[in-house]
Parts: structure tokens; sequence; C-alpha cells
């Protein structure tokens, strides 16, 4: 009798007792499949690597206020938590649309939705920037409530492929989209010296952005690559070599963390992108409309706070909260990374 059965691959093993490299991970990157295992990552404080821990689910709800039939908008998509949260609230009346830049998570979020039981019947997903919120509305229709999370996914952070983060060495890239435009290690080849320290005290008021400027263009002038994160990491802490032994491992940690900051935002024109989404925001809201955003930097908060405090008083937004909600002592235990979160809200005014 013949066997048409695929031969049963064994997964390739690592050395020692833990996984080191993300790639090894393989229990983190399929978290469905593993729910106790990340469940017991998680509750030491970390984010599984291939995952993306949501912030502030609650706090989110709460202020979206979601009913069954309304129409919802996500308009940062990323791993999903959010929008699966919105649309068990909607509990299958209505329609939620999410966006997202990212052409590989995209469809692995999709997949994972689908699964939960978020079919196109109630969900949309759109690969396109939220900065054009404009067209999609144009195509759909109006919201009656929308959230924008502006933080990175920690998939992306994690995958040393993207080159979001100065812990894990892999190519200089840090794009939200690698199939479009130029990235960070790209970037640098084509910016001055004065534009590098000018990004980095714009961007994420960095404090020794001109002794880093000038250490990575100097080693640029003398036929030395910086196309890494690896890099540019070591780029930083030879810039910062003069500073007492005492505190120049924790200033060279900030500062790398400020400077892949900085390009990042620079890389995917984040400040831009979040203008011109804050610009269009009340013409794609219905009356009453609710809106959350979360903030993880001071200057994007800067921008949300300003937009939303003066369409206030042009009576464009009825009501927009005062004081930032920030997430609650516990959740930052479970989940370091939610410790810079910031959420802003407002209320679209009745016609």
């Amino acid at each position: 009798m013949e066997n048409n059965q695929t031969p049963h691959k064994r997964r390739v093993r690592y050395k020692g007792t833990h996984p080191r490299s993300f790639h090894e991970k393989y229990k983190e990157a399929n978290p469905e499949k593993y729910a106790d295992t990340i469940e017991k990552v998680i509750s030491k404080g970390s984010t599984p690597a291939g995952m993306h821990i949501s912030v502030m689910v609650d706090e989110i709800l709460d202020v979206l206020k979601i009913q069954p039939g309304e129409q919802g908008l996500d308009a940062t998509l990323g791993y999903g938590g959010h929008t699966s949260a919105m649309l068990a609230k909607l509990n299958g009346e209505g329609h939620m649309y999410a966006l997202d830049v990212d052409p590989i998570e995209i469809e692995k979020t999709k997949k994972r939705l689908a699964d939960k039981g978020f079919g196109p019947e109630i969900l949309t997903v759109c690969k396109t920037n939220f900065a054009n919120i404009d067209e999609v509305s144009k195509e759909y229709g109006k919201f009656d409530f929308v959230l924008a999370d502006l933080g990175v996914s920690s998939m992306q952070i994690d995958n040393p492929e993207r080159g979001f983060s100065y812990k894990v060495d892999g190519p200089l890239d840090l794009r939200l989209d690698p199939e479009h435009g130029e990235s960070a290690a790209d970037r640098l080849k084509n910016i001055t010296e004065e534009e590098f320290v000018g990004m980095m005290l714009d961007n994420s008021d960095e404090p020794y952005a001109e002794e880093i400027a000038a250490k990575v263009f100097f080693k640029m002038k003398r036929g030395e690559e910086i196309k890494t994160t690896t890099d540019l990491k070591n780029a930083i802490a030879e810039a910062l070599v003069r500073l007492p032994k005492a505190k120049r491992d924790e200033a060279v940690k900030k500062s790398c963390a400020r400077v892949f900051q900085a390009l990042r935002i620079d890389v995917n024109s984040e400040f831009e992108v979040l203008y011109s989404f804050l610009e269009k925001l009340p013409d794609i809201l219905n009356p009453g409309a609710r809106v959350a955003i979360l903030t993880f930097h001071s200057g994007e908060d800067r921008l949300v706070k300003k937009s939303f405090k003066e369409l206030k008083k042009l009576g464009i937004y009825a009501d927009v909260n005062d004081e930032v909600i920030r997430p609650t002592a516990k959740e930052c235990l479970r989940n370091p990374r939610a410790k810079s979160t910031k959420l802003r809200w407002a209320i679209k005014a009745e016609e």
C-alpha cells in the first residue's frame, strides 16, 4: 500500500536549555498553539517573540463605548488584539475596518482574526497607511468609533530582520513597510551630519546628538558602513566613550533607544502621517463618534493633545480628556512595554 503521508520534519535544535535567537523561539512565534507556555512568559513580565500584548484594552473599551450595529475603524491593526476586543463588543452586528501598512504582519493578523470567527462579514482589512483615512471613509462611509495605537508592535521589534531594536543584530531597516521607501541605513547615507543632529533632537530629544552624529559620519567618511543595528549601536557607544564609566553603560542604552526611535520616526514619516491623520479625522466621524489614541512618546502625544484641544475650541469636538489616562501599575508589571503609553480621547460634536 502506497504511503502518501508527508514525512514528519523535526524542529531545528538549539544549543543549551533555552532558545536564544528569534527563530528558535518556535512556541512563542505561534502563541495560539502554545497557550500555557505563552502565559508563563507573559507572567514573568516579558513579551513572547512573534507576539504583541495589546495595551490598555479595558480603558479603550470604556472610552469607545461600542454598541452592536455600529461601524468602527482600527487605524493601526498590528497584532489584532484591540481589533478582536472591539469586534467582540459588536456582538456580530455592525462592521469593523482595520488598516495597516506592514505586508508581513497584515496577512498573519487577518488569518488570526478569521480563526477567531471574525471573517469578511464583520471585518474588512485594508493595506494602507492610516494617513489615508479620508479615502477609506470615502469608500466605506463614516465611523462611530475610531482607535489609533501609534506604537510599533512587539513582533516587529523582536524580529531582527526588521532592524527595529539595537538589542539584536540585523539590517538597519526600521521601515514599517519594508517594500517601500528608504531603509534607515540608506537614509544615513543620504543626509548631512547636521540633518542627523536635527533629526535626533526633533524626534527624540537626544542630549548627545552632536557627539553621536560626529562619530557616525566620521566612520562613514573613513569608509566604514553603518548598515546593521550593531554597527549603529557600536558607533553610539564609541561616541559616548568619554563619559564616566559609572554612568556610561546606562547612557549608551538610553541613547541607543532614542537614536533608533529618531530614525524610525524619520524613515516612516511618522509625524507627517500623524498630522495628516489628525487633520482628516473629524471628517470621517459620525456625530457623537468616539475616538481613542494611544501615544508612546512626547512628540506624538503633543501633536494629539494640541489637535484635540484646538478642535474642541472650534466646536468640532464636544469633549476631550483634560488629564491623560495611563496604564495601571498592574498592567505595567505584566507588560513593561506599556509604561510609556498615554491614552487620549475625543467625542465628535452632534450636528
